[in-house]
């Protein structure tokens, strides 16, 4: 009969300390596989929310000025005039500058957004017309003599299609005595009225200037066109969810739509018209209708932090926008 010896515990000792050795090895490769990975996908995720973010304020950039007058938009001012309210983040009370007779194509709000990671972050307005309804095809049928009504011509339907105007709308008034801004209140059939009290406080007929009713002459209103226009805010959302700031698009004072997730800073500079200035802001005695570029900086953070080390990453994206619609001139009208 064959002696059968088996593993020595020295043997024994030896095979699971190797085996001991080779897991360890083996799950730290694992563990910095799961890690790379992970910072991969968050990485990804973090350029593409802050990419998407900033394609839209591109986009609508490019679209500043677009059908707005040289020198922007009168607003109403003069003795007894209330400023005209700036949309902006949730909570806040912003007006734009008292001392202004225009709402310009870009105002810029430098600090004016929430405070985020201990700095204060900007806002921006951006102001442009809106072609998807042909409403200045022709004149108005009639603007009533106090300016809180207008009967569009029926042959511009504005009620019962896709863009349709409704309440919150801004529309632009024109003829050969200027221009003036006033908010929707209600729309029934073709007559769109003009109520006091709008949420932007634009409905102001009565102010001294920059009313609608500096439009009429010896009390009549000349042959006058009527344009929808955009008043587009950007700016961080802290007050939904004070953990994961959000990028907001809001279209005149309605409620805004996130269009990016965990942003935590936003800032921009502007090149004036005279291609060296690059404030922060627009200092005096420069105008707002002198801009022509904006820098934009956003900073996001992934929405997690790393399994690894607890840290969140943490990425900034540069870019800049020339405004064409404000830089084109018609040398021939």
């Amino acid at each position: 009969m064959l002696k059968e010896d088996g593993f020595s515990a020295i043997e024994l000792l030896a095979a699971v300390t190797v085996t001991i050795i080779v897991m360890i090895a083996s799950l730290g490769a694992f563990n910095d596989g799961l890690g790379l990975n992970e910072k991969a996908t968050l990485t990804a995720d973090l350029g593409q929310n802050l990419q998407a973010g900033a394609n839209l304020m591109v986009r609508d950039f490019v679209r500043a000025g677009l059908g707005i007058p040289t020198g922007g938009i009168p607003i109403p001012t003069g003795a007894g005039a209330l400023p005209v309210k700036r949309p902006g983040p949730k909570g806040t009370s912003l007006t734009f500058d008292p001392s202004a007779t225009t709402v310009a194509s870009v105002n810029a709000g430098n600090d004016l957004g929430p405070t985020v990671i201990g700095r204060k972050t900007d806002i921006v307005n951006i102001l442009c017309a809106d072609n998807t309804l042909a409403l200045d095809q022709k004149p108005l049928k009639s603007i009533a003599s106090d300016g809180k009504s207008m009967i569009v011509d029926s042959g511009t339907p504005i009620t019962g299609v896709d863009n349709a105007i409704r309440a919150g709308d801004l529309i632009m008034f024109s003829n050969a005595l200027g221009n003036a801004l006033q908010q929707v209140t209600s729309v029934s059939g073709q007559t769109v009225q003009f109520q006091p009290s709008d949420s932007l406080n634009l409905n102001q007929a009565s102010a001294s200037q920059g009313s609608i009713r500096q439009l009429r002459d010896s009390g009549t209103y000349p042959p006058t066109t009527a344009t929808r226009v955009l008043m587009i805010t950007y700016y961080l959302d802290t007050t939904t969810d004070a953990a994961n700031p959000r990028l907001v698009r809001q279209i005149n004072n309605s409620p805004g739509q996130a269009v990016a997730l965990v942003l935590e800073d936003m800032q921009m500079t502007f090149d004036l018209v005279d291609g060296v200035t690059n404030p922060t802001a627009v200092p005096a005695p420069s105008s707002p209708n002198q801009i022509r570029k904006v820098n934009i900086v956003v900073t996001g953070r992934s929405s997690v932090p790393l399994r690894n080390t607890g840290e969140y990453m943490r990425r900034s994206l540069n870019t800049q926008v020339s405004l064409r619609s404000m830089s084109f001139i018609d040398r021939y009208r």
